[in-house]
């Protein structure tokens, strides 16, 4: 089984290194360049040098305009919103094979999260909003994992990010090809604990869908398990749920070992729940025993290997 089939993620130009911010620099992003560059193919995409604003060019910014917000040019006062959206409705043949997408935050175009809000003589209202270019992007497509890059530095997020955007692939690829109802069994069974360390509920729900596969219409049925599959993975999850899910396996392999490997693994979940070891140490702990006994099921797992482990997401002892 290949769980670690290669994304495609959109991102911001700028955040690769590319020269077309509004001041003629970047902001290149170390993760993205550094450490995903080598699993994923971007798609990179700039909408204010798509439509012809030029690098260096005129700031932006976001104003009210009777209750709507649209993006204004600080230099004339042109209104670029229609042209920045479109620029998503342009590329969506390209999105909807995207696997997830990071934006450049604080742009009144890329901004995803709290960009101020002005009015016509450039005071600062209460209440916050999105970048023209992001809008239109998550209304296209609201199942597609997308975050911003500044939120990149938090170590929950950006694991959470990431396991999505490779589980996204994986049930892309899946549905890309001819598949047959067993093969859709297979992708849920293989997927079960990573649903359950989200919500026990959800990976119930997706379940039901499964069962119908072979009574219902592919389509209907694609659409439906993928539409539960996102929003179930998009739903935090916890130490407890983690914690949950390890134990899970361990019971799987516990009438396999001996009483010091068992105490070794029981240890190792312990230490991670109480929050004094990352989540790797007991995930290696049940990898390493689940190989060496031949417990295929758990070996199979998303759960234990949901992406490159070269990336070292689940290394620090977080929350």
């Amino acid at each position: 089984m290949d769980t670690l089939v290669r994304p495609v993620v959109g991102v911001s130009s700028c955040l690769l290194g590319a020269p077309v911010r509004y001041n003629g620099g970047h902001s290149r992003h170390r993760f993205l360049t550094d450490e995903l560059d080598r699993h994923v193919d971007w798609l990179p995409v700039c909408p204010e040098a798509e439509i012809g604003l030029g690098v260096p060019r005129p700031t932006l910014r976001l104003e009210d305009s009777e209750g709507a917000t649209r993006v204004i040019s600080s230099a004339d006062g042109t209104d670029h919103s229609d042209e920045l959206a479109n620029v998503a409705d342009r590329h969506l043949a390209r999105l909807c094979r995207a696997d997830g997408y990071v934006l450049k935050n604080k742009s009144p175009s890329c901004g995803l999260f709290s960009l101020p809000v002005f009015d016509g003589s450039g005071n600062r209202l209460r209440g916050t909003g999105r970048g023209a270019f992001a809008d239109r992007l998550t209304t296209l497509l609201p199942a597609l994992p997308v975050e911003e890059q500044g939120r990149l530095s938090d170590a929950v997020l950006r694991e959470h990010f990431v396991e999505r955007v490779f589980a996204h692939a994986r049930l892309r690829t899946l549905l890309e090809s001819e598949w047959a109802a067993r093969d859709l069994v297979a992708f849920h069974a293989r997927h079960k604990l990573q649903l359950m360390a989200h919500s026990p509920d959800g990976y119930r729900e997706t379940g039901r869908i499964v069962a119908r596969v072979g009574t219902q219409d592919h389509e209907e049925t694609a659409v439906a398990y993928t539409e539960a599959f996102h929003r179930v993975l998009s739903v935090k999850t916890s130490r407890g749920k983690h914690a949950n899910a390890l134990q899970h396996v361990f019971g799987m392999i516990s009438p396999l070992l001996d009483d010091t490997r068992r105490h070794d693994l029981l240890d190792g979940i312990e230490d991670y729940r109480r929050g004094d070891a990352p989540l790797s140490l007991p995930v290696a702990l049940l990898r390493h025993h689940c190989t060496a006994e031949g417990v295929t099921w758990a070996c199979e797992q998303t759960y234990l290997r949901p992406y490159p482990e070269t990336l070292r997401l689940r290394h620090p002892v977080a929350v």
